[in-house]
């Protein structure tokens, strides 16, 4: 769930605040957000913290500006609470104090030659006040057990949860596949657990879910700095592979269910194993990347009232930053080449040569970022031949529904079972919304629309559990 990572801001190096008394490190793991406030405008900032004292470490993400998942280089705390994030890959840091209780973090951002205050709130205090009602609570009326298994391709060690209906089985299972950036085995985002939700409404139905924690998040390794799709598509075909191998699995119903990014790794994989029984895309993709970023920064500058010569003029500069690297052999060339047109940009403006270059634009030489500019899903998904389910909001301003849904449906026109569905009202995450934008997410209490879980849910059944109960002979 990557955003525009050329709308941001430049903010650079200051000094930390000092308070007097000594918080517990311990409460340093978790998610900390906060906002920045340049020109007025608000940007979020999440540090995802993993580890314990002494051997933490973190990812960084920042929705409004269109990054997720940026390692940080360091995370270092002191005995008197001092804390500090350097984020080498944005040229950015982060230096502050943990309050006494715990709970936020005071002092400062600082990136590309100015610095701003920033204070970070503990999200799991500020998830605790949100109602998130959807959420399930246990004892489930179905079987839950922790898994671990290997992608010996990808050279990662994956961790998750499967959920299985009550009964011996074989049950008809869905792998669930995450968006981009590194997420947790429940998509966790702004307290919503989408992940958990599906996979508790999906079980309840008799269809057992798997979903996993990406690589390097919860028990989960693996490399991230130079992964890209193609890459991460290899988990899930390990994933399969162990599902394959458990006797409560009918490894003949089989399905992948992706959101975001998600929803471009499981054509990929449906593509080359024919044993796939079936694939759901969750605001999956229907055009190049490219082409998306393009249709996201304009949807969502629109609906943020930015002026339409700004928006056409970023659209302009976006487009040939995005053209100088899709096709840069490697990561040298890509910055050298971001850096040379960052300069004619410039020149372009009269503004100086030497203007430090937003950090942001470093995001877009990353090999990830490289495959996602150049990826175009249709020619993958025109040769997968299972049953496909596209679902999409109308108020999606990340991969927009009516593009994308068309995109999708074309592409598959020579499979013969295909539906493609627009839920009037939804966003990206598949929540009811007013806007569509991303600092929605965390206000809306639903995690997912009832809507669309049954929408989802009516399809999978009626395709995997249904028929396989008519045809299969009892026993």
């Amino acid at each position: 769930m990557r955003w525009s990572a050329v709308i941001g801001i430049s903010v650079a190096l200051g000094a930390a605040s000092a308070w007097a008394q000594t918080p517990s490190v311990a409460s340093l793991s978790g998610d900390w957000s906060g906002e920045l406030t340049p020109g007025g405008k608000s940007i979020r900032i999440v540090f995802r913290v993993t580890g314990t004292p002494g051997s933490w470490s973190a990812t960084l993400d920042s929705p409004d500006q269109g990054a997720a998942g940026i390692p940080v280089a360091s995370v270092s705390e002191t005995a008197g609470g001092d804390v500090a994030f350097t984020v080498a890959i944005a040229h950015a840091a982060y230096t502050g104090h943990i309050s006494p209780d715990g709970t936020t973090v005071s002092g400062q951002w600082s990136q590309g030659g100015l610095s701003l205050p920033l204070t970070l709130h503990h999200s799991a205090k500020v998830a605790a006040a949100r109602r998130r009602p959807q959420t399930p609570i246990k004892p489930y009326p179905y079987r839950e057990e922790e898994v671990a298994y290997d992608n010996l391709i990808g050279h990662s060690h994956l961790t998750g949860t499967l959920t299985l209906p009550r009964g011996a089985g074989p049950f008809p299972v869905a792998l669930m596949i995450t968006g981009s950036g590194l997420q947790d085995r429940d998509e966790s985002v702004f307290g919503h657990h989408p992940f958990l939700i599906w996979a508790d409404y999906l079980t309840r139905r008799g269809v057992a879910v798997l979903r996993v924690d990406d690589r390097t998040i919860g028990g989960s390794t693996g490399d991230v700095k130079n992964a890209t799709t193609a890459e991460f598509a290899t988990d899930v075909e390990a994933g399969i592979a162990y599902l394959k191998s458990r006797p409560d699995i009918d490894k003949h119903r089989i399905g992948l269910i992706g959101h975001s990014e998600g929803g471009v790794i499981a054509p990929i994989v449906a593509a080359q194993d024919a044993t796939v029984a079936f694939i759901v895309l969750l605001a999956g993709s229907g055009e190049d990347g490219e082409t998306l970023m393009l249709h996201q920064k304009r949807l969502i500058e629109n609906a943020m009232g930015v002026p339409p010569a700004v928006e056409e003029q970023g659209n302009a500069n976006m487009r040939a930053l995005e053209d100088a690297v899709k096709n840069a052999p490697d990561q040298a060339t890509a910055e050298a080449r971001v850096e040379a047109t960052w300069r004619s940009i410039l020149a372009a403006k009269g503004k100086p040569a030497d203007t430090l270059m937003p950090a942001q634009l470093h995001a877009l030489t990353t090999p990830w970022m490289r495959y996602f500019l150049s990826y175009d899903p249709r020619p993958t998904l025109a040769r997968v031949h299972c049953p496909v389910l596209a679902v999409d909001g109308s108020k999606d301003l990340q991969v927009p529904a009516a593009e994308n849904l068309a995109g999708i449906k074309a592409a598959l026109r020579n499979n013969p079972d295909v539906t493609t569905i627009e839920l009037p009202g939804l966003n990206h995450l598949l929540q009811t919304a007013k806007t569509g934008l991303p600092n929605e997410y965390a206000t809306i209490e639903e995690t997912v629309s009832p809507v669309a879980l049954k929408t989802v849910g009516d399809w999978i059944v009626a395709h995997v559990v249904t028929p396989a109960r008519i045809e299969r002979p009892a026993g």
